[in-house]
This record gives structure tokens, sequence and C-alpha cells, in this order.
């Protein structure tokens, strides 16, 4: 059964995914290192974590498998999460799947080297009204091919 993991430091879409796994009924976990407020539902559950550099990014990973759905803008997490299968979305709507991943990885691995070498590089773009449709469309697209039963991966043999 799908289910919907929320990285939720920072995540500007938690009430687009709320909409989202309501109208599908798609359990949906809020993973973060501190108390947040949460809509009463018998869907959303709060999973709140040690304080500390990638608990929650651990929790995450440990449990999320195959058609479940990762919502993230850590990219380490991401990779983590494709490698066993699932599928991730950032808050931005950008698909990261495996062929996406490994250039997501160097971009980031550059730009904290070029950092770390003292280069002023640009930040992230604010999140925009368009981030926030481009979003919606994609976790809609993610839950339905995530829901949809797996087709076996070897054609039989009609000998």
């Amino acid at each position: 059964m799908t289910r919907i993991f929320i990285d939720s430091d920072a995540c500007p879409v938690k009430d687009e995914v709320y909409r989202v796994a309501g109208r599908y009924n798609v359990h949906v976990f809020v993973v973060a290192n501190r108390m947040i407020a949460l809509p009463s539902s018998p869907i959303i559950e709060r999973i709140v974590v040690d304080a500390g550099p990638d608990v929650a990014d651990d929790w995450i990973a440990e449990r999320a498998e195959s058609r479940d759905i990762v919502i993230t803008a850590d990219i380490p997490l991401a990779a983590r999460c494709v490698e066993k299968g699932a599928y991730v979305l950032e808050p931005k709507g950008r698909i990261l799947d495996s062929d996406a991943i490994g250039m997501a990885l160097a971009m980031r691995n550059l730009m904290t080297d070029l950092r770390s070498a003292g280069m002023i590089t640009p930040g992230a773009s604010s999140f925009a009204k368009n981030d926030r449709s481009r979003f919606l469309s994609a976790l809609d697209t993610l839950v339905v091919k995530a829901r949809k039963p797996k087709m076996p991966s070897v054609m039989p043999s009609f000998d």
C-alpha cells in the first residue's frame, strides 16, 4: 500500500499533501524533530524524532519502500529513497527518479565544493505560486501511478 512521507523541516507544501492524501485515502507520515501542528485526520500521523543531523532523514529512509512517495528537498535523502524504489518529489514539483538523482547529487556536491572553496553561489529561488501548482500536479500523478497494480516484469511464454 502506498504511503507518503514528508520530510517536514521547512516543507512549504504540507497542506497540499494533506489534500491529495485525503482525496486518495493515502496514509501520511509527517516527520520532524519538533512538534508541529497537523490537521486532525486518521490518515495523517506525526512522527517526532530526536534532534540531530539526519535523524528525520534516517527515519524516513529506513521505512520508505517501493511505491511509497517521499516529499523532500534533501538530495542525499532522495537518493537513499530512490535506491529503495520509492518515488521522490521535491516541494517545487520536480520528480527525482533513478534518471534524475545522479545529476542532482552531482550538482549538490559541486555547489558544496564551490562554497567550501569560498565561492559565493546563488541560493535557491524562492517558492512561487507556479511551484505549488506544479507540485500538486506531480503529486497527484505519482499517487495514481504508485497505486496502480504492478505489472509482471517478465512476459509469459506461450510455447
